[in-house]
């Protein structure tokens, strides 16, 4: 399969990829970001852990690992209009926690939408762009508040 695009022409801030680390037990971690991204104009509609999925299911015997569908209502209303509906397919922007050791978490996120204008989903490129840049700025935010 011949990608349309370079992978390595794309850098982490071309697709909005954001670390931290967090030296707090799994469940203080999940929590904590959790309240940090409602405290910062995200709801968190649907979470799951995939480690206990997994662990469950085909004993992955994975380390925890746990996913945020965090969301704004107000951005997420714009974004399926400047895409004509289809980001709907990269929702919700996920924030993803896991353990690294006990006692250190990696926090994970990448834009969604972002992601979209790399894939050329949006088809209005002038709304995208302040899309882009408020969710950004809440993303951003949140993160400095980790």
């Amino acid at each position: 399969m011949t990608l349309p695009i370079d992978p390595d022409a794309v850098a982490a801030g071309d697709y909005g990829e954001k670390r931290a680390t967090l030296e707090l037990d799994h469940e203080e971690a999940v929590e904590h970001v959790r309240e940090t991204f409602l405290d910062h104009g995200f709801g968190v509609p649907v979470e799951f852990s995939p480690s206990e999925l997994l662990n469950e299911k085909v004993d992955a015997d994975r380390d925890p690992y746990y996913v945020l569908g965090a969301c704004n209502p107000e951005m997420a209303d714009r974004a399926l209009d400047a895409t004509d509906g289809r980001i709907g397919a990269l929702f919700a922007c996920n924030v993803v926690v896991w353990e690294e050791e006990p006692g250190v978490q990696t926090v994970y996120h990448v834009s969604i939408m972002r992601i979209a204008r790399l894939l050329g989903l949006d088809t209005d490129a002038e709304a995208m762009d302040g899309i882009v840049a408020e969710t950004g700025e809440m993303v951003d935010a949140a993160y400095a508040d980790l």
